[in-house]
């Protein structure tokens, strides 16, 4: 089973999305708020290329990362 980090925000509806479509689907993730976790804003922006874009989901795994999220 692959394991995933959602970096996302509170308050947006696709990090929420994505965080309920990953608990229906019991996929093993972490999620990183990157509005109160400064080091996990920081790996954010890596991952974006300077972005403030969100979400953004890891495979830990495969190390690919995916940004945005639609649920498609």
């Amino acid at each position: 089973m692959s394991h995933y980090i959602i970096f996302g925000k509170d308050d947006c509806p696709h990090t929420q999305k994505a965080r309920a479509d990953f608990l229906k689907q019991h996929k093993s993730f972490i999620y990183v708020n990157v509005e109160t976790n400064p080091q996990g804003l920081k790996k954010l922006l890596e991952y974006t290329d300077g972005q403030h874009i969100v979400p953004v989901i890891v495979n830990v795994d495969e190390g690919n990362a995916e940004i945005g999220y639609t649920g498609d």
